[in-house]
């Protein structure tokens, strides 16, 4: 009787032990070395993504929400993840929707047809055809995904990938340090409250102070 009491005084305190030990569950990494950054002394955020990617897709809705209330001393940048071929046309869409100043009205937009309307934009003739019945004209779209700008980005999106050691999408950047995903957060829903945690901790790497919430306007 004492020896089974012993064995259940045990498994309790182990069974209390890993519940702790997974409440307390990393939920970022620390990248090394660190990058620079090029927020113009704001705190700057990285999204890497595709269109192609169903995680990247699943936190957009909950990334876009908080991008409407983004902290005036946040910089927040997309950087589309490149390599495989069709990756690399997804890419050099999203720099061309960039250049052309569509990104408010197309980025979305290329998120559903991906993955509710199951439309490959990766594929050249199949994205031109859906940028035709988006109103783009697709000349014009043609000779910007090809100019030298997209190009160069394209080639810089492949050196920031190896210099923040990117080895999946979505994967999150801040100030150059700090490391997130949805895997590491704990799902997409729980993305941007660790966002907002890293945020605050970079602010304190600055020696920054939160900006002031903007005031509600007054009631007439």
């Amino acid at each position: 009787m004492y020896l089974r009491r012993i064995l259940a005084l045990a498994t309790t305190a182990f069974g209390l032990m890993a519940g702790a030990a997974h409440a307390q569950q990393q939920t970022f990494t620390l990248l090394s070395p660190v990058q620079p950054t090029d927020g113009g002394g704001k705190v700057e955020v990285i999204e890497f993504f595709s269109y192609a990617c169903g995680h990247c897709y699943s936190v957009e809705p909950f990334l876009e929400s908080w991008l409407k209330k983004l902290p005036a001393d946040v910089a927040f940048k997309r950087g589309p993840g490149v390599g495989s071929g069709a990756w690399t046309e997804l890419g050099m869409m999203y720099f061309a929707f960039e250049a052309m100043g569509k990104l408010d009205t197309l980025h979305a937009k290329a998120f559903e047809a991906m993955h509710k309307d199951n439309v490959n934009l990766a594929h050249p003739k199949t994205r031109y055809e859906w940028l035709a019945k988006q109103g783009v004209d697709v000349a014009q779209f043609q000779a910007v995904e090809k100019s030298f700008s997209v190009q160069s980005k394209l080639q810089r999106a492949r050196q920031q990938m190896g210099s923040y050691k990117v080895d999946g999408v979505p994967m999150f950047i801040v100030n150059g340090k700090y490391v997130t995903s949805n895997a590491t957060a704990g799902g997409a829903a729980k993305v941007v409250p660790v966002l907002e945690q890293l945020i605050a901790m970079a602010r304190k790497d600055m020696g920054a102070a939160a900006p002031a919430p903007t005031p509600a306007p007054a009631k007439k």
